[in-house]
């Protein structure tokens, strides 16, 4: 008897804590999104650039003009932790929030997008591929690390852009995607930057639900994708996002912003 007692009390603890998770899913999914904006490169285009590379690709005047139109139109920037905040406890945020974020540690992101974000008091996230680190056309690990003094958030993109969904196990670290694509490189980044890693990007924007567990279990508290539709029951795991395409106008951006989230 005192053994049923037992088994049914903890079914109901279970059933407790699977009822408090899936509340506080479906109130993270209630929360009205925030506008997040992914850049790659900034930079004019070449005869060279493909069709489709040139969503990625922002012209320099065309950035200029976006981050301008951000500014007049009373936007404030926000950095992960209080979006985490916000999505987890309901804590208010600034009036006309927006993310603006980075990938891959292209140089000009530190030479253009730096001076161009300070001019408006904006700070960014830069989720940082820590292959390219001090390659030509790639950041150094001291701009990184400056970009990290200066308030700006440093953030994990893998070790070189692997897709996450094909990651594979393995007993030997050395073999181990895992360990290879997240865990050296946000131990890297934690030793140029003197701060935790909470936040990632997957490459490409690309994840899949078995994968979401796996990135969690990793201590980021946040982890974000581009225009996929969030998982309801990892919505933190699925933080989406939107290109800033090189072929926007700045009134096509600013459309796209308040109808995007």
């Amino acid at each position: 008897m005192i053994k049923q007692l037992i088994a049914v009390a903890a079914l109901s603890f279970s059933a407790l804590v699977s009822s408090a998770q899936s509340a506080s899913n479906a109130a993270i999914m209630a929360r009205k999104q925030v506008p997040i904006v992914c850049y790659h490169q900034i930079r004019d285009w070449r005869p060279t650039d493909s069709k489709t590379s040139k969503d990625y690709i922002i012209p320099v005047a065309a950035f200029k003009e976006h981050i301008k139109m951000l500014a007049d139109s009373g936007y404030h920037t926000i950095l992960p932790n209080q979006l985490y905040d916000y999505l987890t406890k309901g804590t208010p945020l600034p009036s006309k929030p927006i993310m603006l974020t980075f990938d891959d540690t292209d140089l000009d992101q530190f030479e253009i997008a730096r001076p161009t974000l300070q001019k408006y008091g904006f700070k960014a996230v830069y989720f940082i591929m820590t292959v390219s680190l001090g390659r030509p056309h790639y950041m150094s690990k001291e701009q990184v690390k400056q970009l990290s003094d200066e308030g700006n958030v440093i953030a994990s993109h893998t070790w070189d852009h692997h897709r996450v969904d094909r990651y594979k196990h393995d007993p030997n670290p050395k073999k181990d995607d895992w360990v290879i694509q997240i865990e050296k490189p946000t131990k890297k980044l934690e030793e140029i930057t003197g701060k935790k890693m909470e936040y990632f990007a997957y490459p490409f924007g690309v994840w899949k639900k078995p994968v979401l567990p796996i990135v969690q279990k990793y201590g980021f508290k946040l982890a974000f994708q581009l225009a996929d539709k969030r998982d309801p029951d990892y919505p933190l795991m699925t933080v989406r996002r939107i290109l800033d395409s090189g072929y926007w106008s700045t009134k096509t951006f600013s459309n796209s912003l308040r109808h995007s989230f």
